[in-house]
């Protein structure tokens, strides 16, 4: 059965933290919380393109949702029941900060029909949080995680690469830490340098350096495996801002790129690749890849069967049904 999401935006109305890199208005193209009539129109209208028999839920994203006062929370929450009811929308998703958890909070969600619960940890090493101004340390995300999970929630942890005190091997660190709290679904986000936030003053004092695109791609295709391994889904990769960021000046610096899951599903491929022997007697390779793994296999701007072609004349990819994931066998002629 196919899945969708319906995006709700409320940004930062109800977090009293800024963390170092943030400016949810910028990156969400939304300033206020939008009002009942807006969530229902935004509803309605995604419901209209959206097969019938497809898994829906609404999102509430963006802001720090349990911070927001209980009768706001109850208000938004409210706005999606009657679609619930008409069996128009399944449950709803909605993101908060790990420190506004809690079992009072988790009621009001539950009795609402609320199935997941993303909590932005970013990152589970205490320096990294402080550096960045999270306001937290990763404890309390152990114990938000635990309570949601208690509850009967579909967990979901955001994580942030390349923060202040980043490391690559700290980022895998956070990655084991999401599978052992029992993630069921990730995101992935690069850190940007937003015009305006603190890290942007400490990237013009040369007091912060942002992740390359390369090493981003890099780092980010060494986390895939640790989620796909643990059977947790990889819902986001990458920053998806809205019209506005992307045509104006408010990215200030950063691995930012349209296409950034793209490059590294091509990454995790081209690593696999270049383990394919060199036929110097053949002339043609072809490649068999799972169904729905051509493309990533080829690569972004087929950088992949370039690189199979600097040895052969001919270079093709074929699927092949008894092949899963990123499984593969060659043929040369």
């Amino acid at each position: 059965m196919r899945h969708f999401t319906i995006p709700i935006f409320i940004p930062m109305e109800a977090c009293p933290f800024r963390c170092i890199y943030c400016d949810q208005e910028k990156i969400s193209g939304h300033a206020q919380v939008p009002d009942a009539a807006e969530i229902k129109e935004s509803i309605e209208k995604h419901l209209a393109t959206m097969p019938k028999s497809a898994e829906i839920e609404v999102g509430f994203f963006g802001g720090t949702f349990t911070g927001l006062p209980q009768e706001k929370q109850v208000a938004l929450l409210e706005t999606v029941q009657p679609f619930i009811q008409r069996g128009q929308v399944k449950s709803i998703r909605l993101s908060t900060r790990p420190d506004f958890i809690d079992d009072k909070i988790l009621q009001v969600l539950k009795a609402h029909h609320v199935g997941t619960i993303e909590l932005g940890a970013q990152s589970m090493d205490d320096e990294v949080l402080r550096q960045s101004g999270r306001g937290h340390k990763a404890v309390v995300t152990v114990a938000a995680a635990k309570m949601i999970k208690a509850s009967g929630f579909r967990l979901g942890l955001q994580m942030m690469i390349g923060l202040p005190g980043d490391s690559a091997e700290k980022n895998r660190a956070t990655a084991e830490a999401f599978v052992a709290m029992g993630a069921e679904d990730v995101r992935i986000y690069p850190c940007l340098i937003i015009k305006g936030t603190p890290l942007e003053k400490r990237y013009l004092d040369g007091k912060y350096q942002p992740l390359s695109l390369a090493e981003a791609v890099q780092i980010t295709a060494q986390l895939f495996p640790i989620f796909e391994d643990a059977g947790i889904r990889i819902i986001r990769t990458g920053l998806h801002p809205s019209e506005g960021f992307l045509n104006g000046d408010e990215l200030v610096a950063g691995p930012f790129h349209v296409s950034f899951k793209e490059l590294v599903v091509t990454q995790l491929w081209n690593e696999i690749l270049k383990q394919i022997t060199v036929n110097k007697n053949a002339e043609e390779i072809t490649v068999s890849v799972a169904p729905g793994q051509t493309n990533a296999a080829i690569g972004y701007g087929a950088v992949n069967k370039k690189m199979l072609a600097a040895n052969y004349k001919k270079v093709r990819f074929r699927q092949d049904a008894s092949l899963q994931k990123r499984e593969f066998y060659v043929d040369y002629r």
